[in-house]
């Protein structure tokens, strides 16, 4: 009976020796029994801004369900939008698995700061990087409090990929993997570095000058001289394949066809306050609003304040052009409300982030300035399509009214006899009167309109005349 059990145990004792023993061919770099390695690439070829935003989270996130080992960027950018090349820069600096960056021309600016955050940088001969100082959309320098902010994210970056040890003689010296420093000198043209930088120039650096001060692991020209030099020699590149819904929301996004839908939004509604009723300039404007906001809203660069503030405005206009007749506060401000939610949408976010400043007014009045021109060119735009599309002989020229009916030849829509017989009498405001609005004489309800200034509603009134089917009232000056 003991022999079975020593042979069993003796197996067993074999069987672990013989797994400890494999265990060291198994590291962690292997993605399998071929050992090829599935390196996800990205593109950030373009300006810095919300469509390229959408489709570098796609990648990652991708890259997170095939188990990437490996995410590589093929950058060649002029920098964009701060807040938004923040938030790709904490996606990087908090991803599980290395990632690359081959700088193939220019990493300047925002790209600069996502380069730097990357596990392993690889440039280009001849490419750069730096250059880092906070621009407005005109290109003059923000204001120190910006650059500040930008210094720190700076340095934080370079700092986050800690400190290795220089050995020399014999002695250990723990150095940053990548000088802080120096990463702060890309943005403020004050800091000077021995032999780096002078006084008054923001750094940018090449090649050489990345390899040299620890800003660049090595430099190569292709993609596959990227992946021979980070040691990766059996791999297979992956890349994100955009869907229709991917590339609709891209387009939404660009700031062109955004100033189109803006256009669209203010001319419906422009066009349903000439002729006030549910009719297709309102289904227009909404339809419109929805393409606006949506897309915007799932990049999170719409916040919801963004968008209570457009829909109060719509609501306000609303009961402007159902419960109130006229034009008065409510619809005034309907319309600060819904051009305000246009415009504050294109507001960078830093500018709230750090109050008031020349820069920060210079920007949200350009943003307000944008809506406003897109609401003068939807204006024009529609006065000429409707003169084209409208007139005799054109494409919709049969739904356009080309003969007049007039009073000489006997045609009315009401009873003269009727309005002619209340000229003179007494009545009070049924509503509003700015300067329409509707008057009670009797017991009858009649359209009227004030000669002079605003009558309010149960004001006293006088009927003075009446012309074409209009009363003309006045206020009662004996009931002062």
């Amino acid at each position: 009976m003991k022999r079975p059990i020593v042979r069993l145990s003796g197996l067993i004792a074999i069987g672990a020796a013989a797994m400890l023993y494999a265990l060291p061919v198994f590291s962690a770099t292997q993605t399998g029994p071929d050992t090829t390695a599935v390196v996800y690439k990205c593109d950030i070829k373009k300006n810095i801004a919300a469509p390229l935003w959408r489709s570098v989270k796609k990648s990652f996130d991708e890259a997170d369900s095939i188990d990437a080992d490996f995410m590589l960027i093929h950058m060649n950018t002029y920098g964009g939008q701060v807040d938004i090349a923040d938030s790709m820069r904490t996606l990087i600096l908090n991803y599980d698995i290395p990632v690359l960056v081959f700088i193939d021309n220019q990493a300047i600016s925002a790209g600069a700061l996502i380069a730097i955050s990357a596990d392993s940088i690889y440039m280009r001969s001849g490419a750069s990087i730096g250059a880092a100082t906070v621009v407005d959309q005109t290109g003059q320098k923000m204001p120190d409090k910006y650059q500040s902010f930008m210094r720190g994210m700076m340095r934080a970056t370079a700092e986050a990929h800690g400190k290795k040890a220089l050995v020399e003689n014999g002695d250990t010296t723990w150095v940053w993997h990548r000088d802080p420093e120096i990463a702060q000198a890309m943005v403020d043209p004050s800091i000077v570095l021995e032999g780096i930088v002078d006084t008054g120039q923001v750094l940018t650096l090449t090649a050489l000058e990345a390899i040299d001060y620890g800003f660049c692991e090595g430099q190569a020209e292709t993609v596959d001289e990227v992946m021979q030099s980070a040691g990766i020699k059996e791999y297979v590149i992956k890349e994100l394949k955009l869907t229709l819904v991917d590339r609709i929301i891209m387009l939404l996004v660009n700031p062109v066809v955004s100033g189109l839908l803006i256009m669209l939004i203010i001319g419906g509604i422009y066009f349903e306050l000439q002729s006030p009723g549910v009719g297709f300039p309102l289904a227009a404007a909404i339809f419109a609003a929805v393409l606006y906001f949506a897309p915007l809203y799932l990049e999170g660069i719409a916040a919801n304040w963004h968008i209570v503030i457009f829909i109060a405005g719509i609501i306000l206009l609303l009961v402007e052009i159902f419960a109130v007749p006229g034009f008065g506060v409510t619809g005034v401000l309907g319309v600060i409300g819904i051009v305000t939610g246009l415009a504050l949408v294109m507001i960078d976010k830093i500018v709230f982030r750090f109050g008031p400043s020349v820069d920060g007014v210079r920007e949200i009045v350009g943003a307000f300035a944008i809506v406003l021109l897109a609401a003068l060119l939807a204006f024009i735009i529609s006065l000429w399509l409707s003169r084209k599309l409208f007139a005799p002989n054109r494409l919709f020229g049969s739904l356009a009214l080309e003969t007049s009916v007039n009073q000489a030849d006997g045609f009315v829509s009401f009873d003269t006899g009727r309005l002619q017989s209340v000229v003179g009498q007494s009545g009070t405001a049924h509503t509003v009167l700015r300067p329409s609005g509707k008057v009670m004489i009797g017991d009858d309800v009649y359209p009227a309109v004030a000669e002079t200034g605003f009558i309010a509603r149960g004001a006293k009134i006088v009927v003075r005349r009446e012309e074409q089917g209009q009363l003309y009232v006045v206020a009662d000056e004996s009931e002062k």
